[in-house]
């Protein structure tokens, strides 16, 4: 209802300023009245009065009532020590501690909002069943890929087995891989298979945005719908708070496409608003599947150019390993009701032969696992001789960045490359305080001069390599979503390294002399970013 309110009252102000504000810089103007009026405005501003009336609330009735005032010190206090014994990031815990130390009376209060990650008990519930479910599934599987793994690369089988064990995610043989890149490579491929779609296709995206890009599809999926092939559709809803209209998912609908908006962003102070679906994923049929860093909009396909040239990738699968990428999407899509699917009815039905193993596999912020991040240290850990790293953002914490220094230090050649322009400066600006140490550790750091570099891939050794959607930083590790595909000596890790060759002949190696060059007001910019930069 107060959003009802909020809505009506966005366009009473639209009309005032459409009839009287505007000038010769209309369209400035109409900028800024598109933001004035736009859904995460409005629902960031209630977000906002919520917690400033709680701060009013807190301020008010703790000066008259002094039990008041020393129960949220109290509260504050054990905040403290539960956030202290908890096993979780050092550099999230010193967040909290700071903001408790600094306004003890509301830093408790707010920890219990924001800081808490069992805000999803119900969720947790379905995903129970999902995991009991999807153990059921993959019991049928054979583990002689696996133990044949084991026979040759002891390393190779604990990343796998990690993954089997963690994520629920099986690896497989006969399966065809196709390292995509940019991200006008994957649209064209993308469309190929579209069109070759004879039961159903499934499409899940953190971004969409009307344009090229999406109206090629769209198009290609309402034939499709045609034709009896079963199109459903999952998107983000924060993702595509600012690209998508607010009747976007009854249009789709209308098409006969099933549509579903994941974890709708409402004005409401619950940690859980934080949990996006970072995903990109799409089925057909069951034996074709793609995931990658592409979204669904034309910046990504450098129709619109946003931040010079857009560099990105995606992969192609085909055959057994598609069915991972399968159950991620209908876990999610059935989160709701778990009962209602039968994972064993999506099996592929076609196999491809194929060097080298492939193995899909997801992340969730619901379970304590940081299973992007592990299978990320995993590979720097047991590199030989190097490991690239492709991200458009560097925000990591204490763990990945010991793990990146040790492995510099011990003759390893490692390479990074971030964008040279950001999409966000502030996070840009945490991504370089972290240059000057990898730097003195003989970490190479390069930037992306054309422009920037979305692409999440890490390859090493020529033997092992993932794509995926997982940045390197505090979000993707904790707090979205997210997969991947592991790969061991296919040839798709090749195509990988090969990439990577390419990217740096255009980009920029940091020296350390830049870094020392730093003035000191920006030194502390960037300090104080870093000291906040789990919340990024």
């Amino acid at each position: 209802m107060v959003l009802f309110y909020c809505q009506n009252l966005g366009n009473v102000i639209k009309f005032i300023l459409m009839h009287y504000l505007l000038d010769e810089r209309g369209v400035s103007m109409r900028k800024l009245l598109k933001f004035l009026t736009s859904r995460i405005f409005i629902i960031g501003m209630l977000i906002l009065i919520q917690a400033i009336l709680i701060m009013f609330g807190i301020n008010v009735y703790s000066s008259s009532r002094p039990f008041i005032y020393w129960g949220l010190r109290f509260i504050s206090l054990f905040a403290g020590l539960y956030i202290i014994t908890q096993q979780d990031n050092p550099m999230y815990k010193l967040v909290w501690i700071i903001t408790i130390l600094g306004v003890p009376l509301f830093g408790g209060v707010f920890y219990l909002f924001f800081g808490k990650k069992n805000s999803a008990r119900k969720l947790k519930k379905y995903m129970k069943k999902l995991e009991i479910k999807t153990k059921i599934a993959i019991s049928s599987l054979s583990n002689e890929v696996m133990d044949e793994i084991k026979e040759v690369d002891l390393g190779a089988y604990r990343q796998v087995k990690y993954i089997y064990n963690k994520a629920l995610a099986p690896i497989y043989k006969n399966t065809y891989t196709k390292f995509l890149t940019p991200g006008e490579i994957k649209l064209e491929t993308l469309m190929q298979e579209l069109r070759k779609a004879k039961k159903y296709i499934f499409l899940e995206y953190y971004i969409i945005e009307k344009g090229v890009m999406w109206d090629s599809i769209v198009e290609l999926l309402k034939l499709k719908v045609i034709e009896g092939v079963e199109v459903k559709l999952m998107y983000d809803d924060f993702g595509t708070i600012t690209t998508l209209s607010s009747r976007f998912r009854k249009e789709m609908i209308s098409y006969g496409i099933e549509t579903k908006v994941f974890n709708e962003f409402k004005p409401s102070l619950d940690a859980f608003m934080n949990y996006r679906d970072h995903r990109k994923i799409c089925i057909i049929d069951g034996n074709v599947g793609f995931t990658g860093g592409i979204n669904l909009a034309d910046e990504y396909i450098n129709v619109f150019i946003k931040y010079g040239h857009w560099k990105d990738a995606s992969i192609i699968l085909k055959g057994e390993a598609v069915w991972n990428l399968t159950i991620l999407f209908l876990q999610t899509w059935y989160t709701k009701k778990p009962d209602e699917i039968n994972f064993i009815d999506y099996l592929p039905t076609e196999r491809y032969e194929s060097n080298g193993y492939v193995q899909p596999f997801g992340d969730s912020p619901i379970d304590d696992d940081l299973v992007g991040e592990t299978t990320y240290m995993n590979i720097i850990n047991n590199a030989k001789k190097y490991v690239f790293i492709s991200t458009p953002y560097l925000v990591i914490d204490h763990e990945m960045m010991t793990s990146l220094t040790a492995a510099a230090q011990s003759g390893i050649d490692v390479r990074i490359t971030t964008p040279h322009i950001p999409d966000k400066w502030f996070v840009h600006e945490v991504s370089r305080s972290n240059y000057k140490t990898l730097i003195e550790a003989g970490v190479k750091i390069y930037e992306y001069t054309p422009g920037f570099i979305h692409s999440k891939t890490i390859v090493s050794d020529d033997e092992y390599a993932i794509v995926g959607t997982t940045n390197f930083d505090f979000r993707s590790f904790y707090l979205h979503f997210e997969c991947g595909v592991f790969l061991y000596k296919t040839d798709s890790v090749y195509e990988v390294r090969d990439d990577y060759f390419d990217i740096l002949k255009v980009s920029k190696q940091v020296s350390i002399e830049e870094c020392n060059k730093i003035r000191l007001p920006r030194r502390l910019v960037r300090a104080i970013l870093s000291v906040f930069s789990p919340l990024m």
